[in-house]
């Protein structure tokens, strides 16, 4: 351990396991630890059920109809990937896949009224439709066709809007798009979390409507896939590729001091000895001193004997809680999974809420989404803090990830990735220029 790295990274989340293999990938000397004895820091999958017991403080063990303990792996951060986005693309190009099996997710869903409603995912599922009436069908419709058409750098297609400037509440009343037409586009397709975005240029909403009708045009069912044996699968497949290009893996290692020279990171001493480093990635956890807290998030992971009602007995769904339907600021998620996807007990399904905390009261403000699980055969209940950086990085050397947010899929962790990417290495991240790295050592047939 006593040796000088390029890089030493603290902690497995995903995140950090990402920069980790794409450091090693660039050919820097990677030195990658963490004080847990098991991968994924705050976004690891819980092996056996008896694990999650005790981590929740709940007394006795898993009653026996939870089946054998060993048959779950529970995550603790609930998303899903996007078919065609940025996590999949980092994926392929590393070729991480090759240690990954996934399953398409069977349906996305929409809470309106108190009832859920599929998002209809193909024109004939639109027409079909009781979400909206016969002529919001129509303009909505345009509204698709628009959006599928969109190249900002033809004007032939911008009909008038101007995409860094139209607002898109604008661009929903050009398309003369009623509330319900608007809160489902906002929510379900582009995937906000609250209404901040209609007062904001267009190009980003369009954009995301598109990656998700890219994504769903993949695979039919819904836009966003799993792997199977859970979410804990991913950081460790991104540690065996660093593994494979000299990364050097520790687990177990308590974190005693990093160490400064001149306000910049030198190293990090665990054990008494200590590994020299030019830069550090790490979550907050390992820097309390150098993060802000940002808000919080209430995850409640539930166990259900059943699949949800009026998911047409899907084995796994998302159903999206738009802020509107239920007096909040920001949206309601429910991601579920079950035994089909490796992650629970025979004839077992977990289903996992997700929100921004807004009040005192956090699990009253899930109720809604509770509602729509019951009966519920265990919960366990998390309420934990958001932390965003404070060191951006320049001077110090230190590069400092962001807490998991409560959306259901990876867009803002691959965000967060690129842009510690590009503090790091003062460029934009190149998924061509990595995947070239890449058969530069394997060559070209692998």
């Amino acid at each position: 351990m006593n040796e000088e790295y390029d890089v030493i990274v603290l902690g497995t989340g995903l995140t950090e396991c990402i920069l980790s293999g794409i450091m090693s990938v660039n050919g820097k000397k990677v030195l990658h630890m963490d004080r847990n004895s098991y991968y994924g820091g705050e976004s690891a999958s819980i092996t056996p059920l008896e694990d999650l017991y005790k981590r929740f403080n709940i007394p006795g063990s898993p009653p026996e109809s939870m089946g054998r303990g060993r048959d779950w792996n529970v995550d603790l951060v609930p998303k899903f990937l996007m078919a065609n986005g940025q996590l999949v693309k980092m994926l392929l190009f590393t070729e991480v896949t090759r240690y990954l099996d996934f399953k398409v997710i069977e349906g996305s869903f929409v809470y309106k009224g108190g009832k859920i409603y599929k998002v209809p995912s193909t024109e004939a599922e639109a027409l079909a439709s009781s979400l909206m009436g016969m002529f919001e069908k129509r303009r909505f419709k345009k509204l698709l066709s628009y959006v599928a058409n969109f190249d900002e750098n033809d004007s032939k297609t911008l009909e008038g809007i101007d995409p860094k400037k139209t607002t898109m509440r604008d661009v929903y009343k050009k398309f003369d798009l009623g509330q319900d037409v608007i809160d489902f586009t906002g929510h379900a397709l582009a995937l906000y979390r609250t209404d901040e975005y209609l007062d904001q240029p267009c190009l980003e909403t369009i954009n995301r409507i598109k990656l998700y009708s890219e994504s769903l045009a993949r695979y039919g069912k819904s836009p966003y896939l799993y792997p199977l044996y859970g979410l804990g699968e991913l950081p460790q497949g991104f540690a065996r590729l660093s593994a494979i290009y000299g990364g050097t893996y520790m687990l177990n290692k308590p974190i005693e001091e990093l160490v400064m020279e001149n306000g910049k990171i030198v190293g990090v001493k665990s054990e008494g000895e200590v590994a020299r480093c030019k830069q550090l990635i790490c979550d907050p956890s390992y820097v309390p001193d150098h993060v802000t807290k940002v808000g919080q998030v209430i995850r409640v992971i539930c166990i259900l004997s059943h699949p949800i009602r009026n998911t047409n007995d899907a084995n796994s769904c998302q159903i999206i809680i738009p802020q509107n339907q239920v007096n909040r600021k920001s949206d309601i998620y429910v991601c579920m999974i079950s035994y089909a996807h490796n992650v629970a007990a025979q004839g077992k399904y977990i289903a996992i809420v997700s929100t921004t905390v807004e009040t005192n009261d956090p699990e009253k403000e899930i109720k809604p989404a509770l509602e729509l699980l019951e009966p519920i055969e265990q919960k366990f209940v998390s309420i934990s803090d958001m932390y965003a950086p404070t060191d951006m990085g320049t001077e110090s050397q230190m590069f400092i990830s962001r807490t998991y947010d409560p959306t259901t899929h990876f867009e803002t962790t691959c965000n967060d990735i690129k842009d510690i990417y590009k503090r790091m290495m003062g460029s934009e991240f190149d998924f061509e220029e990595m995947k070239r790295k890449k058969s530069d050592i394997f060559g070209e047939d692998q």
